[in-house]
């Protein structure tokens, strides 16, 4: 694989995350790659911080976090959020809270931002992507079937896409698939590459 030079041979790239997704996701890329600890960052959002911004706020947090960086890579952290009605879901805290998320959801349409952080020892630069997703009209009985039986509790929004309930629920979406797994991956590889 190192001969291919766009594949960045001379670095390693850090992913900073427990999420076992954006672990899968990245890991398709071929980089010279090392999953590291998520830092521990304190995830209290300012006041005057909205929608995509919050993703990229939380992103540039768990990148400062990040106190083991070594020339030659380039750490790699990312926040997701659920967005609609300018209200912010994360992950739910138990299952009430993973019900009335998904109600929220219900026969309407969201919003998906990730944001992305890249730092290396002597630059860094963050983005994030966009996605709009509409569900369809999901029964209370449909719900707790995707609850109990997929525990969602690690999902901003209280749900995965590429699980059950993205096949029975998602009437469409505009925008990057993968950003609603938790990493937008065509932009994150275009990102690295021009990093």
């Amino acid at each position: 694989m190192e001969k291919y030079k766009f594949l960045k041979p001379n670095y390693k790239i850090l992913l900073a995350s427990s999420s076992p997704r954006r672990q899968e996701l990245i890991s398709n890329f071929n980089f010279n790659l090392e999953i590291v600890k998520s830092p521990d960052a304190k995830e209290i959002i300012p006041d005057n911080v909205f929608r995509e911004n919050i993703a990229i706020y939380l992103a540039k947090e768990k990148s400062i976090a990040y106190k083991d960086l070594k020339e030659n890579e380039i750490l790699v952290t990312a926040d997701t959020i659920v967005w609609k009605d300018n209200r912010v879901l994360g992950k739910p805290i138990n299952k009430k809270d993973a019900v009335e998320m998904l109600e929220f959801l219900s026969d309407k349409e969201h919003f998906v931002f990730t944001g992305v952080c890249l730092r290396s020892t002597n630059k860094t630069t963050s983005f994030f992507a966009e996605t709009k997703v509409k569900f369809s009209k999901l029964s209370k009985e449909e719900i707790l079937y995707y609850i109990e039986n997929y525990k969602p509790y690690d999902k901003a929004g209280a749900y995965g896409i590429q699980e059950w309930i993205g096949m029975i629920a998602v009437e469409y979406i505009e925008g990057s698939f993968y950003n609603v797994m938790g990493l937008p991956a065509q932009k994150l590889y275009k990102e690295i590459l021009r990093f």
